[in-house]
């Protein structure tokens, strides 16, 4: 991981993801966490200001230490207690059935093995354990797919690996038999950047 990935883009995936219009999707997204609780993808914290009052412990995974140096502030303000690991989301050391929810905002463009990451969480979950979860990804208009499958290329340059022709439904689906998930287009955004999939798996 370069100097880039740690010391520039860190800043610029605060900046962009900071935007009124996506706190109200993690305030959606996390209303109804529960128990004990696995973010992947924790980046700069973003998400801490948002989870139920009586969640007061969660685990996060990060493979970027560059984002967890940024996250520090918002932890150190933060209730919540927060057990950082850097360390990828396609293999987690936790075991089988341990967490009653697990939470991914805009993450999974950018985990190289994605499939395997979602296998991941689907393992750890407890039994009825919910994945919620907030991803961009492949849109449903056949001329947007076009232009995203051209600027992926160039997207996981600028942003560190993002893609943004993911098929967040299919891969989700691939692992969880029950998912409630709705697809739209952020406004005022881009249509290549701005396809949205936000819901709940069941395992």
């Amino acid at each position: 991981m370069g100097f880039y990935s740690q010391k520039i883009f860190p800043y610029l995936l605060d900046w962009s993801l900071s935007d009124s219009t996506f706190s109200k999707y993690r305030q959606e997204v996390l209303a109804e966490v529960e128990g004990d609780v696995l973010e992947i993808g924790f980046g700069t914290g973003l998400n801490l200001s948002y989870y139920p009052d009586d969640i007061h412990k969660i685990i996060t995974v990060d493979n970027n230490p560059g984002v967890h140096q940024l996250a520090q502030k918002r932890i150190e303000k933060s209730s919540i207690t927060v057990d950082h690991r850097i360390l990828s989301g396609e293999n987690l050391p936790m075991a089988d059935n341990t967490f009653d929810s697990v939470v991914s905002t805009w993450t999974l463009c950018s985990i190289e093995k994605v499939e395997q990451a979602v296998k991941e969480i689907h393992r750890v979950l407890k039994p009825s354990g919910k994945f919620f979860f907030i991803e961009h990804g492949l849109s449903n208009e056949p001329s947007i797919q076009i232009w995203q499958n051209r600027l992926t290329p160039v997207q996981k340059i600028i942003a560190d690996g993002c893609h943004l022709n993911r098929n967040i439904r299919s891969i989700v689906e691939q692992q969880f038999g029950r998912v409630d998930l709705e697809e739209f287009y952020v406004d005022k955004t881009p249509k290549f950047l701005g396809y949205m999939y936000k819901g709940v798996a069941i395992k």
